[in-house]
């Protein structure tokens, strides 16, 4: 456990989200990097943001850094959550999309969860990429021309993916294990 959390001291982490992520989906890959020594920055246009969990609104989360202020060159990776109404909203947001896209361009890994590949899917990454998902978008991502992969979690490239919350910890493993490489 000390060689892992030595290797993860130096990382920096973004976290992309707005109102209505799947709380457990930021929550616990944010807590378990931190604990492991990673910086870990909330990103949003907002700041403070209101998670979904079990059907309702619950937690705030403040954020850690505006949109504005965060540069995608300054992180190792970037976690981009689910949830539909943060996916949703966050889609339609231009400078989010250009941000992952910049982020992108970098070829550094990028992990989605849940919906959060409706992100990549606007902009315009995952043609001809092995993604999984929530099940609710895998005709979106099949439309924008990813091979998709029924794997609950899924990692290759520069990518790595999940189906939803019930994933997360093994999703937290694939990122630990992409950041020590």
């Amino acid at each position: 456990m000390n060689d892992i959390k030595n290797n993860i001291n130096d990382k920096k982490i973004a976290i992309l989200a707005t109102h209505g992520f799947e709380e457990i989906e930021l929550e616990m890959p944010q807590s378990r990097l931190t604990e492991m020594g990673a910086t870990v920055h909330l990103i949003s246009d907002e700041p403070i943001l209101k998670s979904w969990h079990q059907k309702q609104w619950n937690k705030d989360f403040r954020v850690d850094k505006q949109l504005d202020n965060a540069r995608p060159g300054d992180y190792d990776l970037l976690i981009l959550p689910g949830g539909v109404l943060n996916t949703d909203k966050l889609r339609r947001n231009e400078k989010i999309i250009e941000w992952i896209q910049e982020y992108h361009d970098q070829d550094k890994p990028i992990a989605s969860i849940c919906h959060g590949p409706q992100l990549l899917i606007e902009a315009k990454l995952v043609k001809g990429e092995k993604i999984t998902s929530h099940h609710a978008i895998k005709t979106d991502l099949l439309n924008a021309g990813a091979d998709y992969i029924t794997d609950r979690v899924y990692s290759e490239g520069n990518f790595i993916s999940a189906q939803g919350a019930s994933d997360t910890e093994q999703f937290v493993q694939e990122i630990i294990k992409i950041l020590t490489k």
